[in-house]
């Protein structure tokens, strides 16, 4: 099942077009968010409505990067993954993986959010090399490498040999 969905990676993962931190400081530590002015703003430019919920602002960010969600038969939309979930560390790095969701300057960057059909879901919940291949995918797009798996040391964003696009806005 791993090889078919590497293959059709496409069909199971939706990427966004652009490396945006949509609100520096924010995390998921709270059940409802305030969105600020500026953000709701963004979201009206962009035409969506940003959820409250404790995810929203990290679908927030993954659509106001341009990322497509498509709608499951179910009607609800493919689930909004953090690829740095705390799972599956590298070894060569101390302690657990970054979890992006604890974190303000991860929770709502875009190059490490995609849409997921159910069946990539959990094959990055579950299986440490899809997992990777998902960060992989995210280096070569976006430069993103918060764990510096890849390339060493990377900025505060997250980035190595790139920048973060653009940073919305810093609480």
């Amino acid at each position: 099942m791993i090889l078919e969905v590497d293959r059709n990676l496409n069909d199971f993962v939706n990427w966004p077009e652009r490396a945006e931190l949509l609100w520096q400081g924010c995390d998921r530590t709270v059940d409802y968010h305030k969105f600020p002015d500026s953000l709701k703003r963004l979201f009206s430019e962009r035409k969506f409505k940003g959820d409250s919920r404790s995810n929203g602002p990290a679908i927030a960010a993954f659509l106001a990067a341009g990322g497509h969600r498509p709608t499951r038969s179910c009607g609800q939309g493919w689930h909004i993954h953090h690829i740095y979930d705390g799972q599956f560390s590298y070894r060569g790095i101390q302690g657990a993986s970054l979890r992006a969701r604890d974190d303000g300057n991860h929770f709502t960057q875009s190059a490490g959010l995609v849409a997921v059909h159910p069946v990539a879901d959990a094959l990055a919940d579950e299986i440490a090399i899809f997992a990777w291949r998902l960060r992989a995918e995210s280096f070569v797009r976006f430069g993103y490498d918060p764990e510096g798996a890849f390339t060493g040391k990377p900025d505060v964003y997250g980035f190595s040999g790139r920048k973060c696009e653009k940073v919305w806005h810093c609480a």
